[in-house]
């Protein structure tokens, strides 16, 4: 059983489904379909009113069994995943969680202070770090993103034996390719693909991450390109002038977005992220997208073993400006960057670390 959120949003509830947008759904539904296509029997818990929705072959993991949070019968169940804070929360609020065999998953590990990299602050890093305490006392095992979040957890609770590994990922197939959805042509177009947060979770790293996309966006237009923001968060402090604001599109419109981009570009919600990486490095890859990267994520390495992009100095926008002006120019070999993400960095790649604990514990019960 894998577990997330307790409600669907406004527009999945009018849809009756659930249309991935966001990479924590992506997240939610490739590692458990990956797990199921090893031969699992895996669950979703739902929302109630989503378990009523009807299978949808074209959405994001319609072939799952959906189970309704009020109806989960957690004692069912081997293994019990949480994804996010969130997850666990959940599956307190719903009597999961003295379950024996819990897997937490964190995007972000918090301290018990605030602390450079980690962009939650004050009562909403408080109120993590206790949702952590409560983890590390319940979970069997903890997944982390990085290594630098692997150290944080463990400075923080002295456990590193139950600590998993498993980076965020990407496709291996991905839709077949579409038509141009850009509303403008002529200029290079410049992609920034992701979450910019809100004021609701993470002020402070809205504020930051439209900083630098205004500022981006003021210096390509200086030198004959456009940025495109693709994704969702508050944008009310955007600058229409210097970026093009695309909305948010499902996840398989996405895909023609990353293709018919000439570069795609990664900025920091800080001078650092500490412990949170960037999955949009991995996507930009994928379709053979060259990557320019302020640097700053536990993943930058992707950008340079992948040979297809720069990372630029953390703060310095007019460089970044520039690195992404000859990334535009310059004669790529995409082919081997694509294959490069396909040997190391899809979601078949990272669900290996849960199928040796699973045959590790449950050897005698698997398919």
């Amino acid at each position: 059983m894998t577990v997330y959120r307790r409600n669907p949003t406004a527009e999945e509830a009018k849809a009756r489904d659930f249309a991935a947008v966001s990479m924590d759904l992506i997240r939610w539904f490739r590692i458990s379909e990956r797990l199921a296509a090893l031969g699992h029997d895996v669950d979703l818990a739902v929302p109630d009113a989503a378990s009523a929705w009807p299978l949808n072959p074209h959405r994001e993991a319609a072939a799952l069994p959906r189970v309704a949070l009020s109806q989960v019968r957690w004692h069912e169940y081997d293994v019990v995943k949480t994804l996010f804070h969130r997850g666990f929360e959940v599956l307190e609020e719903y009597g999961g969680a003295q379950h024996p065999f819990i897997i937490s998953k964190l995007g972000s590990v918090v301290a018990s202070r605030d602390i450079d990299g980690v962009h939650f602050y004050g009562e909403t890093r408080r109120r993590l770090y206790a949702t952590q305490q409560r983890i590390r006392k319940a979970s069997r095992y903890v997944t982390v993103l990085s290594p630098s979040a692997r150290a944080l957890w463990t400075d923080c609770f002295e456990a590193s034996d139950n600590t998993l590994l498993v980076p965020g990922g990407v496709d291996a197939v991905v839709p077949a390719a579409g038509a141009d959805p850009y509303p403008e042509r002529g200029k290079p177009r410049v992609l920034f693909a992701g979450n910019i947060y809100n004021g609701g979770g993470q002020p402070e790293a809205n504020a930051v991450l439209v900083s630098k996309l205004n500022q981006l966006g003021r210096s390509l237009g200086r030198r004959g390109a456009r940025l495109y923001l693709l994704g969702s968060g508050d944008v009310s402090r955007l600058d229409p002038e210097h970026v093009t604001y695309l909305g948010a599109v499902e996840y398989r419109r996405s895909w023609d977005y990353m293709r018919h981009a000439d570069v795609g570009v990664v900025v920091v919600a800080g001078t650092f992220s500490h412990n949170n990486e960037s999955t949009k490095i991995y996507h930009y890859l994928r379709v053979g997208l060259p990557v320019v990267s302020e640097a700053g994520f536990p993943n930058d390495n992707v950008v340079t073993e992948s040979r297809l992009g720069f990372v630029v100095e953390n703060g310095d926008i007019e460089g970044m400006a520039a690195k992404v002006i000859e990334a535009a120019q310059r004669a790529w070999d995409r082919e081997s960057a694509i294959r490069y993400i396909l040997e190391n960095h899809t979601w078949e790649k990272r669900v290996d670390t849960y199928a040796a604990l699973l045959t590790r514990h449950f050897a005698r019960r698997m398919p």
